[in-house]
């Protein structure tokens, strides 16, 4: 490691959004070439921390010293010009503008007589894509590509500004295995070159590999920092919620009833093609009442797609197979229909295609069940509230009011709205993509948690999932899909995560290209 002195120095930092505390006299230091993790729940106040250091969050208490000059930031380009850089957990991409005009946005090359060099922003992204270990062509619009490779191409914006300081908010959430490694040696080289990382991880396993030290906050305040290498995974759990936590897995064992989803050789050709998806070509399985099922597939084995042609959301194009419901044929046009049939739907990309951020908490739980809530096209307000409390309780959402743009939520409380709004319909079955992908350990138990509690009440899952140790602790099956096709399916009982890696991969398949299946 570099030698280390205090690039970043906070002290008595403070922020207050209504009436939640989100930051508490933090102090928090980040030497030269050290790689320092920043831990703890959703809403733990480490993302309102770092977008202070970043110049996101104006207004707060207490000061900053870069290189020991007091600095106060008007905004994120005062950051950027002090050598600071935050990889955000949510991204940030313009989806109609290609790779490389997202990572010279606002920074666009320019020609000797002031033009745009396309030419030369395309050859300079693709460096950045090579150090990153990216193989992806700087020209392809960014809406095309898939989670995780937006994911790298934030990174290799970040890496272009040459920023002494890079915080990373939850950088490998969409990866693949062989993607983290990747960007593991990335932040070694950027380390050795004498950069500062903030590293926001809710994965225990890469806290140890990556980081040198590790500071735990908890209800807006530090706790505890440690050497990552020398606290077992039970005791950081237990300093970021404060409690022991025995097992993430404790969804009760639940007797299953009816058949209540089946599908029958599902195929669709969309009339366009999407590059890197994959459409059902020929899927078949079952979900019974009270069953939790598991999606499991390498990235591109058509998980997501599978779940979209089930809600009536994926593009147009030829249909074929059947999909019924009760035993009745349904053929959902929309989420609409697919509500009304009762099967409800929380998408990957909670920000994206789950939550309207600028709308508030209350309007967001509310609004795919708003003919509950009135009668002859008039909304009672009342009843709104009752149930967003209901439901918030339920959740044990951490909010200050219902009233809050729900875009100022942690992300682990945003993903909590977008389960609250799917169960307020009262689904029969529950379609779930990736619904614990950056959310915190805690989190995840309550949401193992409220699974166990809906399969006991009857509602069918259908869960799609990159992490293999979720699948085996928390479905009753997995079926798991390769080039969009079924290709196994196996009892959880009988069979562990070895198995559905194999499946997965195939005759002949590489094995650092899994993402966790």
């Amino acid at each position: 490691m570099a030698e280390s002195f205090d690039l970043v120095r906070m002290v008595g930092i403070g922020k207050r959004y209504g009436g939640v505390q989100a930051c508490h006299e933090v102090d928090f230091v980040l030497g030269a070439g050290e790689v320092h993790a920043l831990l703890g729940e959703n809403g733990a106040g480490k993302s309102t921390l770092m977008k202070i250091l970043s110049g996101d969050v104006t207004e707060y208490a207490g000061s900053i010293a870069i290189n020991g000059t007091p600095v106060r930031f008007s905004g994120p380009t005062d950051a950027q010009a002090a050598g600071i850089a935050m990889i955000h957990q949510e991204l940030d991409l313009v989806p109609g503008l290609s790779v490389a005009d997202n990572i010279f946005l606002g920074r666009e090359l320019r020609t000797t007589v002031r033009t745009v060099d396309r030419r030369r922003m395309e050859r300079e992204a693709r460096e950045l894509l090579d150090r990153s270990g990216v193989s992806l062509d700087p020209r392809r619009p960014v809406g095309e590509l898939r989670v995780g490779e937006q994911q790298l191409v934030t990174i290799a914006k970040a890496i272009s500004l040459d920023a002494r300081v890079l915080i990373m908010d939850e950088p490998t959430s969409a990866l693949t295995s062989s993607e983290v490694e990747r960007l593991f040696d990335v932040i070694r080289e950027l380390r050795n070159s004498g950069v500062g990382i903030v590293y926001i991880s809710h994965r225990m396993e890469e806290i140890a590999k990556v980081a040198d030290r590790a500071t735990v906050l908890r209800n807006g305040k530090i706790v505890t920092s440690f050497d990552p290498r020398k606290l077992s995974t039970a005791e950081v759990v237990e300093a970021m919620v404060g409690r022991p936590v025995q097992t993430m897995f404790t969804t009760p064992d639940s007797d299953t009833g009816d058949e209540l989803l089946r599908v029958e050789n599902l195929k669709l050709k969309a009339r366009r093609p999407r590059p890197g998806r994959r459409d059902p070509d020929g899927i078949s399985l079952t979900v019974r009442s009270g069953e939790i099922v598991g999606l499991a597939g390498l990235l591109g084995a058509g998980r997501t797609e599978l779940l979209e042609t089930l809600y009536g959301v994926a593009p147009g194009g030829t249909r074929t197979g059947r999909i019924l419901l009760q035993g009745k044929p349904i053929q959902p046009r929309g989420p609409r229909q697919a509500l009304a049939q009762g099967i409800g739907f929380v998408p990957e990309d909670r920000r994206a295609s789950g939550l309207v951020l600028f709308h508030s908490i209350l309007a967001n739980t509310v609004v795919s069940s708003l003919p509950s809530y009135g009668r002859l096209g008039v909304i009672a307000r009342r009843m709104e509230r009752a149930a967003s409390t209901r439901m918030a309780d339920r959740l044990r959402l951490k909010f200050g009011r219902l009233q809050d743009e729900v875009g100022t939520l942690s992300g682990g409380n945003q993903q909590k709205v977008v389960f609250g709004r799917m169960l307020l319909t009262e689904p029969k079955l529950l379609l779930l993509d990736e619904p614990t992908r950056g959310v915190d350990v805690g989190a995840k138990a309550e949401i193992y948690r409220l699974l166990g509690e809906l399969a006991a009440q009857g509602l069918g899952v259908l869960l799609a999932s990159s992490e293999l140790p979720e699948l085996v602790g928390v479905c009753d099956r997995v079926v798991v899909l390769r080039d969009g096709r079924d290709v196994a399916s196996f009892s959880t009982a009988d069979s562990g995560e070895g198995e559905l890696l194999a499946a997965a991969m195939g005759q002949g398949a590489v094995f650092d290209e899994v993402g966790g299946v």
